[in-house]
């Protein structure tokens, strides 16, 4: 049993094996029948950024609604913050519901977190996305069932202008995947904001993937595709970890032309079964 799965409700969700976080309104309800047929490793049903002020009650509403009946992925509740006017309520809807996880959002400390883990009675996704977040990530970690990197709202945080590319947040970015590997639970990338540009998200997706993470959060269901093929294994993968876990016997050898040891297994093994092989 993984880590994320010691730590979930008693589902079995194995968070390492999640590609894709699939974001939406809680207020829409086209957007909550359409993710359920969209083939996301994983929902998240919003009640924070994406609803409106006026909309937070029927939302929370909607959201409880949703989740009670059956999904074919896990479905998860994004509560508002700590110190808005929703959170308490948005935390007793979430407790008395059937999310599987509850994602919290601006998380800045490990106290925060494990006191919404313990309100709801359900396993954490803490959101970091402030520069305070990126410092406390260690300890906030490990009370988690995984952490998500929110790009968005660090790069204003942070105060960088608008059209600003990844690499001010690269840093940032590093620190997150680093606490996450620390307290051996997964990592997710942020949103990709251009809904039409699917050159660039790709490429993100692939530095994202060369980061560390483990998957990515996601705003359209057109992004499920080529966020999953960016994030399984590629058959040439597959192959080469199977050759390599072959091969090893037990030391420092060369293999394909360069020098593996027993760390090197353990990625391949890892790959494998991601992979499912």
């Amino acid at each position: 049993m993984t880590i994320a799965e010691a730590k979930s409700d008693g589902r079995g969700t194995d968070l390492f094996a999640v590609r894709s976080i699939l974001f939406l309104p809680a207020s829409n309800p086209r957007a909550i029948a359409k993710a359920r047929g969209a083939g996301a490793d994983l929902v998240v049903l919003d009640l924070e950024d994406a609803v409106k002020p006026a909309d937070k009650g029927r939302a929370r509403d909607a959201a409880v609604q949703a989740v009670a009946s059956d999904w074919a992925m896990p479905v998860a509740i994004r509560v508002n913050g700590v110190g808005t006017e929703w959170h308490s309520l948005d935390l007793d809807a979430v407790a008395g519901s059937g999310a599987e996880f509850v994602v919290v959002p601006r998380a800045s400390s490990a106290h925060l977190v494990a006191g919404v883990r313990e309100a709801v009675g359900k396993p954490v996704l803490a959101m970091i996305e402030t520069a305070a977040g990126v410092i406390a990530a260690a300890e906030i970690a490990p009370e988690t069932a995984g952490l998500i990197a929110g790009t968005n709202d660090l790069r204003a945080d942070l105060r960088l202008p608008l059209n600003a590319n990844r690499e001010p947040i690269g840093a940032a970015l590093q620190l997150i995947v680093l606490a996450a590997r620390a307290a051996g639970v997964p990592v997710f990338d942020g949103v990709f904001n251009q809904l039409t540009d699917a050159e660039g998200f790709a490429a993100e997706c692939r530095a994202g993937r060369m980061f560390g993470f483990d998957g990515k959060s996601l705003i359209h269901p057109d992004q499920i595709t080529p966020c999953h093929r960016t994030f399984a294994a590629s058959e040439q993968e597959v192959q080469r970890a199977r050759r390599l876990v072959a091969a090893f016997d037990g030391g420092a050898e060369r293999f394909e032309d360069e020098m593996i040891e027993r760390m090197h297994v353990e990625a391949a093994r890892r790959v494998l079964g991601r992979a499912g092989a």
